[in-house]
């Protein structure tokens, strides 16, 4: 054998196995998404409790309570909502219960933050067992802290169905809500 031959031989080798892994550099993988995105998802199923207080001529009351959702984005940036709420509310004059089904209309000013207008109706049980037809009408805000939690304020006038005043008391509350 001549070196001649041995040579070629081993240039031919060389070019195969370089061919093989050049072959071998490409690899399928899957793209990852260029655009993830960004802020709070205030779509979907919520619940949390809230405090506060209602406010009347005569009297003032303390008040501790839940509250279960669900929101829909409709059109960006606007949201609809129904909401439930439960409310037991003590202070100088008795202790009742609140209980109310609120439409929510808001939007989503920020990411984080969400501006609503409320209106509910429900029925007040007074601790005596009467019940009484009520309403509230107001508005809140707002603010996502976390992926999943955010925080709310909110004030409402509360009027009786019963009764020719538009708008007898009002309520403010600070709250705290879960988003599933």
């Amino acid at each position: 054998m001549s070196v001649r031959s041995l040579l070629v031989g081993v240039s031919l080798a060389a070019l195969g196995s370089v061919a093989a892994s050049a072959a071998d550099l490409i690899i399928p993988t899957t793209p990852q998404p260029i655009y993830k995105a960004a802020g709070f998802d205030w779509e979907g199923l919520y619940a949390g409790v809230q405090v506060g207080g209602q406010f009347y001529t005569a009297n003032s009351y303390g008040l501790i309570g839940a509250h279960v959702g669900v929101n829909f984005i409709v059109a960006d940036p606007v949201l609809i909502g129904l909401e439930g709420t439960a409310e037991y509310i003590t202070g100088n004059g008795g202790s009742f219960g609140e209980f109310f089904i609120n439409g929510r209309l808001g939007a989503v000013v920020t990411d984080n933050v969400m501006i609503y207008a409320l209106a509910g109706t429900g029925v007040e049980v007074a601790n005596g067992g009467g019940t009484f037809g009520t309403y509230q009408l107001g508005g809140g805000v707002e603010f996502a802290v976390t992926d999943s939690i955010s925080l709310r304020g909110q004030v409402v006038g509360v009027g009786f169905y019963d009764n020719p005043d538009f708008i007898e008391g009002a309520k403010a509350t600070v709250g705290v809500s879960f988003h599933f």
